[in-house]
């Protein structure tokens, strides 16, 4: 019965959703939601769960669907494999809006792992749109194979092309990717987030720069990097030293960006990091495996009563005895 009502709630829910009027159910699923976790109903939880915080994302009302979910538990052990991949999809979309981009990424990747691999082709190309994009505020650039997958090129090309232009630091390219596709981009929602990687096309490009010059005017940098003026750039710059995003100096009155002599990595603490990261993702990847493991639950015919115990110890007893018996003789 509950697997049944949860299945009703979904389509109602999805129903009135294409009608326009979802925000008039908000208070009926949160009714739907406390009386399902008075029965200890975790299937209907994980599914009404679910329904709410789409609901909110629906409207962009983020604050109230980061508090539901810190709020709530969602029942991992009895809700099924779709149910927790949505979960873990709404949940990276609020952690990637309030810059928590290494959580939002941990749960994208794991949503779209646990994803139908044969189906659910929408699902997974809203999972790795999103997911290209918090990983490219985290600094690293996707996986060619990402944008290749059968059924997501032409739906993920927008994203290639954004993540190109990323790739170069090209501030020019990207800003005319998104313009060519800020219709597309508007509608998947991942236009807030986009725009937050300007930051991280300069700062690629100043590494470029940084790593080919040992001295370069302010005025270069800016006609290079398609920056507004010298007095931006001369900021931007000093902003990025100060972050150590590069290791240079600024001479303000020759307007001059001077780099210092780039250090052995490998003399650095960046391989300890990258091998701490590795080994925490392989680890997650064992806990979640671990986790979506499926036992049988034993029956009442399987168990074993106390006189049947009694009767079998009695029987290894007596084999015991003829053995030892045996090999007296």
């Amino acid at each position: 019965m509950d697997q049944l009502l949860s299945r009703g709630y979904f389509y109602w829910a999805r129903g009135i959703e294409l009608t326009g009027r979802s925000s008039q159910v908000r208070n009926e699923l949160l009714a739907a939601y406390r009386t399902a976790a008075l029965k200890h109903d975790q299937v209907g939880q994980a599914t009404l769960l679910n329904l709410l915080l789409r609901n909110y994302l629906e409207f962009n009302l983020y604050e109230q669907a980061d508090t539901l979910m810190r709020r709530t538990e969602f029942p991992e052990g009895d809700a099924s494999n779709n149910q927790l991949a949505r979960y873990l999809y709404y949940t990276g979309r609020i952690k990637a809006v309030q810059l928590e981009y290494t959580d939002a990424f941990r749960n994208l990747q794991q949503a779209a792992r646990k994803a139908p691999q044969q189906s659910a082709l929408g699902f997974r190309k809203t999972v790795y749109k999103f997911s290209v994009i918090v990983q490219l505020l985290l600094g690293e650039i996707p996986d060619r194979s990402t944008f290749s997958q059968k059924g997501m090129v032409g739906a993920l090309r927008p994203y290639l092309d954004i993540s190109q232009a990323v790739r170069v630091g090209d501030l020019e390219a990207f800003h005319k990717a998104m313009q060519e596709h800020a219709e597309t981009l508007k509608a998947d929602k991942t236009y807030s987030l986009i725009v937050r990687l300007r930051h991280n096309v300069i700062k690629t490009g100043l590494k470029k720069i940084n790593t080919a010059y040992s001295k370069i005017q302010l005025k270069d940098v800016c006609e290079k990097l398609g920056l507004d003026s010298v007095e931006d750039t001369e900021f931007i710059v000093a902003k990025c030293i100060q972050d150590g995003v590069i290791d240079a100096t600024v001479d303000h009155a020759a307007q001059t960006m001077m780099s210092k002599a780039n250090l052995d990595v490998y003399a650095t603490a960046e391989p300890q990091m990258q091998l701490h990261k590795r080994v925490a993702f392989c680890l997650d990847m064992h806990n979640q495996a671990v986790k979506a493991m499926r036992y049988a639950e034993n029956t009442k015919a399987e168990w074993e009563s106390a006189e049947e115990r009694r009767e079998r110890l009695k029987q290894e007893e007596e084999m015991m005895n003829n053995m030892e018996d045996e090999e007296e003789f």
